[in-house]
């Protein structure tokens, strides 16, 4: 109540004052000297009607690429890393293993990702990114040296388990833009992140077994041949130590203030670096994160389409090189990054280019709702494509490709906006630690079903009933129609829109 009459007091001040041609009230705002979030809302406030930040985007965009990289640059090669190790009994039987080691990163996330939200909320969120940046420098290397199924799996698991930034990353850009530039910050997260998932398959497929592809470069009975997965680690390692150096001189956004004896309307106003805040928005205390509805129905939805995208992104790469005469198209690993390579540059033009009118004219959550739905026809379809030969194969699953992981994206952006503009600041790191930890669990959950799906699926071709892989798309759409069913009310509760929001 204290709080209500705050507001009710602020806004008759700020008529009263508007009347008399002085300055509002909460375009006066007290900055405290020695905290950085402070700092950032001053910057934020003197860029006013300057544009596009384009280097705040471009940190986004490297940080974010740098804990997408790793999580799917070995399923190009995975399949061949596992037989490598010997440990499957029947060909059929390696993309279940292929899944284990897929999944136990997401299963290390999972169980550390609240955590790191939590701590990103004490400290700051730079350290925890900083940390997070580091352990993909150490693991990341360590698993391209692995010689042994189990050796892949305890340093995936280790570096899942410390790559828990993404959370604390998507809060940052947040608070990191003003707030008419927060739909293109987080858009700029999600497609670095889509990006990443794409860039990182095709770095696998290119650099993977380099004696084999480029003898001339890499001779026989080298280092590269004893360990012939080393090298799209080794990059990927090279770039996000790059990144840790860069990320020392970022600023940090968390307020160092609170508790304090000021309204929270006040301090989000700091936060937005805007004088847009209104005495009709609804003040409310800091609560359980996980009784707020809004927040956990877009979690939810989001857990659901992520653990789809994880189950696509490795059924892709492992159908796509596996023999026909077990449904696959028998590419190589070049085959299959130059078709992430093709989707990966469509994604970056449409996240630019399109998605923030898109947004602004059917909203998040609108547009991510078509993109499901076009979706599941479109998933359906791999089967008959791969029918093709030659180039028409090439053309068809390209553009197929294209438009699977821009509908996709579509999606998560839409849920990520809902997710942030939920929650206030001092609870937005563990708000996205719980989504990190959700997501984290399904697409554990993802590899390994996808794998062993689609190896159920291989030993089936001549059943009456979706034979071969027509079962697995087919069991991919069933989990995307469940995340567009979630969607809709009275599931997902979207974020009211304040006086704001209407404004802009």
């Amino acid at each position: 109540m204290m709080h209500v009459n705050l507001v009710k007091e602020v806004g008759h001040l700020r008529n009263m004052e508007a009347e008399n041609g002085e300055q509002p009230l909460l375009e006066r705002k007290k900055y405290y000297e020695n905290c950085p979030g402070c700092k950032v809302d001053k910057a934020k406030e003197l860029s006013e009607g300057q544009g596009v930040p384009v280097t705040k985007l471009f940190i986004m965009w490297m940080v974010v690429l740098c804990a997408a990289l790793p999580i799917s640059s070995l399923f190009p090669f995975l399949y061949f890393m596992v037989k490598d190790f010997n440990i499957a009994k029947t060909e059929a039987d390696i993309s279940s293993y292929a899944g284990y080691v897929g999944s136990v990163f997401m299963l290390g996330r999972c169980l550390t990702s609240l955590l790191w939200g939590t701590i990103s909320d004490r400290f700051g969120r730079k350290p925890v990114i900083l940390i997070g940046i580091i352990s993909v420098v150490i693991f990341n290397t360590l698993f391209g040296l692995c010689t042994s199924f189990w050796m892949a799996i305890i340093t995936r698991f280790l570096l899942g388990s410390f790559n828990g930034f993404l959370g604390p990353v998507r809060a940052y850009a947040t608070e990191l833009f003003r707030e008419e530039h927060q739909a293109l910050g987080l858009s700029t997260v999600s497609s670095a992140w889509g990006i990443g998932l794409i860039i990182g398959p095709a770095l696998g497929g290119y650099l993977a077994q380099p004696v084999e592809k480029y003898p001339n470069i890499f001779p026989k009975n080298s280092f590269w041949d004893k360990f012939p997965y080393f090298l799209p680690s080794f990059i990927i390692s090279a770039y996000a130590l790059i990144v840790a150096i860069g990320c020392i001189w970022i600023p940090e956004t968390l307020h160092n203030h609170y508790p304090s004896n000021e309204s929270i309307e006040y301090a989000e106003a700091l936060e937005n670096g805007s004088s847009g805040a209104s005495n009709e928005k609804i003040i409310k205390d800091n609560g359980n994160l996980f009784l707020n509805w809004p927040l956990m129905s877009s979690i939810i939805a989001y857990c659901v389409f992520s653990l789809h995208d994880i189950a696509y992104q490795e059924i892709f790469s492992l159908w796509a090189v596996s023999p026909r005469r077990l449904g696959g198209l028998n590419f190589t690993t070049n085959d299959v990054g130059n078709i992430l390579a093709i989707s990966g540059f469509a994604l970056i033009v449409y996240q630019l280019t399109l998605y923030p009118s898109v947004e602004k004219a059917s909203g998040p959550i609108g547009i991510a709702r078509i993109s499901a739905m076009l979706s599941i026809p479109l998933l359906q379809s791999y089967p008959i494509i791969a029918l093709l030969s030659g180039l028409a194969l090439y053309i068809v699953l390209s553009v197929a490709s294209m438009l699977k992981y821009i509908l996709s994206i579509t999606i998560v952006t839409g849920l990520f906006l809902q997710q942030n503009r939920v929650v206030e600041q001092q609870q937005r790191g563990a708000a996205n630690g719980i989504a990190m930890a959700g997501m984290s669990l399904f697409k554990a959950i993802g590899p390994a079903t996808g794998g062993s799906v689609l190896a159920w699926s291989q030993k089936r071709m001549d059943s009456s009933f979706l034979p071969g892989t027509h079962m697995v798309f087919f069991v991919l759409n069933i989990v995307e129609a469940v995340g567009l069913l979630m969607m809709f009310k009275p599931f997902l509760v979207e974020k009211k829109k304040t006086h704001t929001d209407q404004l802009q």
